[in-house]
């Protein structure tokens, strides 16, 4: 199975090697700022730390506009497999171009990016460890604007996956039900003692909490396999059954999506809405404990 993350090493390589080869680089560097008080919602882009240093080649993407639905109640909405294909081509990216993705972003927003191009089978990969290994390493930076991509001929997605799970859906889960409901969410966020982005703190109730950010080590790089397995297992999570996940709005889920993927585990689904749409509908329960 090929990792989901790619090493400096590896893509240092591969864009000094044949253009034919050569992956498109995406920065989906985006930052939500940490809530001051319940319902403290505010982001800042991206793009400002990209004309400041990014990787050779490289584009900034705005997820949050490029590839979310602006219409949709909630803020990262994914959108249809052909207005991703279509933002993709429009960016150079064909069926089968390789894409390299990394951020300054804890590695949140690049899995968020990968979730949805893997979704659509592109091959994407997520730099392990981001700018900050990339730098590490001792690779040079570009600085400020580059040459827009030339675009590719428009293409249909044809190895659409089931990747995303419902309110509704959740709401009809029986008790029986053996799959695990996962957020990603960090331990306070979790259990509702810090202020929360969204109308109400707290989880679903009959989630586990595997934070995501915990998956990572401190130099941004992914921890290894039994840690990683580890972390799953001990909240019930083994792989057997589908994994659903979920987290404030889709983003912290990805970062699971994508270090269950490491670990052989590609059943997963993401419930888009999270917390940001759940905890809007009072009727609806959370927990706290």
């Amino acid at each position: 199975m090929t990792s989901p993350f790619v090493s400096v090493r590896e893509l240092a390589t591969m864009l000094d090697g044949p253009l034919e080869n050569r992956p498109v680089v995406f920065d989906a560097s985006f930052e939500l700022l940490k809530p001051e008080f319940d319902g403290d919602y505010r982001t800042d882009s991206g793009r400002p730390g990209w004309l400041a240093g990014h990787i050779r080649g490289s584009q900034h993407v705005d997820v949050s506009t490029q590839f979310s639905d602006r219409d949709a109640p909630t803020h990262y909405a994914h959108v249809s497999p052909d207005a991703v294909a279509h933002e993709l081509a429009r960016l150079g990216v064909s069926a089968t171009t390789p894409v390299a993705i990394y951020d300054t972003s804890e590695t949140m927003w690049a899995s968020r990016l990968w979730y949805l191009l893997d979704w659509i089978g592109v091959n994407a990969r997520v730099l392990d460890g981001g700018l900050d290994a990339w730098q590490a390493a001792g690779h040079p930076l570009d600085h400020g604007e580059a040459a827009a991509p030339d675009p590719v001929p428009a293409w249909e997605p044809t190895k659409v996956r089931d990747a995303w799970v419902s309110k509704e859906e959740l709401l009809a889960r029986s008790e029986s039900d053996s799959r695990p409901l996962v957020c990603g969410l960090p331990s306070a966020s979790f259990h509702g003692s810090v202020p929360s982005r969204y109308a109400r703190r707290g989880h679903i109730p009959g989630s586990v909490n595997v934070s995501s950010r915990d998956l990572f080590a401190a130099d941004g790089t992914v921890k290894g396999e039994n840690e990683l397995r580890e972390a799953y297992v001990t909240e019930g999570v083994t792989g057997d059954d589908e994994v659903l996940l979920y987290c404030g709005g889709g983003i912290s889920a990805a970062a699971n999506a994508i270090t269950l993927a490491e670990l052989g585990v590609t059943a997963v689904r993401i419930y888009d809405g999270s917390l940001e749409e759940w905890a809007a509908d009072a009727l609806l329960p959370l927990e706290t404990s």
